[in-house]
C-alpha cells in the first residue's frame, strides 16, 4: 500500500531480581553475568522502573492487539491495576524506536524519566527528539 509506513517494536525480555541486581534474560533464557554478554542477553543499564513501564506497555498493548481484552478497562480490572494507569503505559508505546533503545540502553536524555514521560509524550517522533534533547 503506498504512502503506509508502520513500524513494530518487539522487547521479548524478562527482567529478573538476583542478589539484589536487576537482570535481563533473554529469549533462549541465558543470563547475562557482570562484565560479558551473551547472545541476545544485555545487563540492565537503565533506570530499571522505565524499563520495567516500557515492558509492561508494549506487553498490555500486543493483548489489546491480539483480542485477548476488548478494551482498556477490561484490562485493568484483569491485571488489578487503574485504567489510567494503563493507559499511561500504553502511550509509552507511541514513543520512536531510538527512544526505546536509548532507554533500554540507559542513554536516554537527562529529562527522559518515567515521570516525566507519564506526564505526556509528544506523538510525533520528530517532537519527541526536540522536547527530551
Amino acid at each position: 500500500m503506498k504512502g503506509v509506513t508502520s513500524v513494530t517494536v518487539s522487547v521479548p525480555l524478562t527482567i529478573r531480581r538476583r542478589g539484589g541486581r536487576k537482570q535481563i534474560i533473554g529469549p533462549d533464557g541465558a543470563v547475562a553475568r557482570q562484565g560479558e554478554c551473551g547472545a541476545g542477553v544485555v545487563p540492565v543499564r537503565g533506570d530499571p522502573a522505565l524499563i520495567k513501564a516500557l515492558a509492561r506497555g508494549f506487553r498490555w498493548r500486543r493483548m489489546l492487539e491480539e483480542g485477548r481484552y476488548a478494551s482498556i478497562s477490561e484490562m485493568a480490572k484483569a491485571e488489578g491495576v487503574e485504567r489510567g494507569y494503563v493507559g499511561s503505559l500504553l502511550r509509552l508505546t507511541l514513543l520512536a524506536p531510538p527512544m526505546v533503545e536509548a532507554i533500554l540502553a540507559g542513554r536516554q536524555p537527562e529529562g527522559v524519566t518515567l515521570p516525566a514521560l507519564l506526564e505526556g509524550v509528544p506523538v510525533g517522533w520528530g517532537e519527541q527528539r526536540n522536547a527530551h534533547c
